[in-house]
């Protein structure tokens, strides 16, 4: 198939979509990417990118469209604001222009937020006549409120209108929870929805052997790795708090691998409260987090109290599992439900810092033999539904599915 992925974010940016296109290309499909510059998490586009203009880049067989857009900047949400509406104007002004000799059979877009995204995807998919799946990852606008960029009532409702364009003007929707399923429907009248979840690659559940960055807290005691963004939606505030009740405890040692905005206010506040046991070492390459992840006792995910991240299940979690390590999962919903199904580790209500801090405590005192078994359970429970060649073969499923339908052969 001739597909056209649409996501703002892509790599050398660590996002899913990356080994989505990587695998799509090895398999031989025509992948064509319609881009931003890379700019995240950090606000500021990436060394080697131009800030103006497009830029044509290959990556393996896969061509990558480079649209201008306003970076991120640092935690504004008129700068964010500036970001999402950026990629929406580049993409319709400039990407029917850029695309004009090209013919699809289908488009993709990867849905995160912002949601907006798909908006150029639309225009492209009407140009070509050819269908649009979205890959739901957010929900929008309960994501916007939950995470305080947007407090507006009336602004929430007229995002809301926008959604419900995008949802009824694609032609199937996926989504990554199967709590998103009712919400979506709700706005995407009789569209056909399908549940796809997120994966990781093969690499997560068999580390590849190569020279780590030296981080000396990982190397004996018992660690609890916090991998991936820092930020509003983790609610890391639950961790300092945590990590706080159980400063007395020398042999514990709590690890966040990752950046974003709450980062600095982690850094401070281990400062300020004499945290010797809150590591902080700051971003590493996605190459290297299976490795750091092996080497970690338990592995630690956290989500804000609010009803959207119930509904959520963070990527990491996949990660885990498939890293066969125990987790602590600090989360409501979904989330939680998936790692008490799989045996995988403990969990305890999100922003709860007692419960967390008892959890690590249990997780402690427990027998290697107890804590290897939740990992083994995670990891098998990985392999039987989230295997990452298993799921790409499903996406392909659902395009051709999409594409029938569009044609009116289903």
């Amino acid at each position: 198939m001739k597909i056209l992925i649409v996501s703002q974010y892509f790599w050398p940016e660590s996002f899913r979509i990356n080994d989505l296109v990587k695998s799509l290309d090895e398999m031989g499909e025509d992948i064509d990417v319609l881009t931003g510059k890379p700019n995240y998490p950090e606000g500021r586009i990436f060394p080697g990118y131009r800030r103006w203009g497009y830029e044509k880049q290959q990556w393996g067989k896969a061509t990558i469209w480079r649209l201008p857009i306003i970076s991120r900047g640092e935690r504004s949400a008129w700068r964010l604001l500036c970001n999402y509406l950026s990629f929406v104007i580049s993409g319709i002004m400039l990407a029917p222009w850029l695309l004009r000799r090209r013919q699809y059979e289908i488009i993709f877009v990867y849905g995160t937020s912002p949601i907006l995204q798909a908006i150029p995807a639309i225009l492209i998919g009407w140009l070509k006549g050819c269908p649009v799946v979205l890959w739901v990852q957010d929900l929008w606008p309960e994501s916007l409120e939950a995470t305080g960029y947007i407090k507006h009532k009336w602004v929430l409702g007229i995002v809301e209108r926008i959604v419900r364009f995008i949802y009824q003007h694609t032609d199937m929707i996926l989504v990554q929870s199967r709590a998103f399923e009712a919400r979506v429907s709700a706005l995407s009248y009789g569209k056909p929805i399908r549940y796809y979840p997120n994966s990781v690659e093969a690499i997560f559940c068999n580390p590849p052997d190569i020279n780590l960055p030296a981080i000396p807290a990982l190397e004996d005691g018992f660690s609890v790795v916090f991998a991936g963004n820092v930020g509003v939606a983790q609610a890391v505030e639950v961790i300092v708090e945590a990590a706080s009740l159980l400063k007395n405890y020398k042999d514990i040692r709590i690890i966040i691998l990752g950046q974003g905005s709450r980062w600095d206010w982690m850094c401070q506040e281990a400062k300020a409260r004499g945290l010797t046991n809150l590591h902080l070492p700051g971003r590493f390459p996605v190459e290297t987090m299976p490795g750091f992840m092996n080497k970690a006792s338990a592995l630690l995910v956290t989500l804000t109290d609010k009803p959207i991240f119930a509904s959520t299940v963070p990527n990491k979690i996949q990660a885990y599992m498939a890293a066969g390590k125990p987790i602590l999962a600090c989360l409501n919903g979904e989330g939680a439900r998936l790692v008490q199904e799989a045996k995988a580790g403990v969990t305890v209500p999100a922003e709860d810092a007692k419960g967390l801090a008892k959890a690590i405590l249990e997780l402690y005192e427990m027998s290697p033999e107890a804590r290897d078994q939740m990992g083994t359970n995670g990891q098998e429970h990985y392999k039987n539904n989230f295997d990452h060649d298993a799921l790409v073969n499903q996406l392909v499923d659902h395009l051709r599915e999409a594409s029938q339908l569009h044609r009116g052969l289903v």
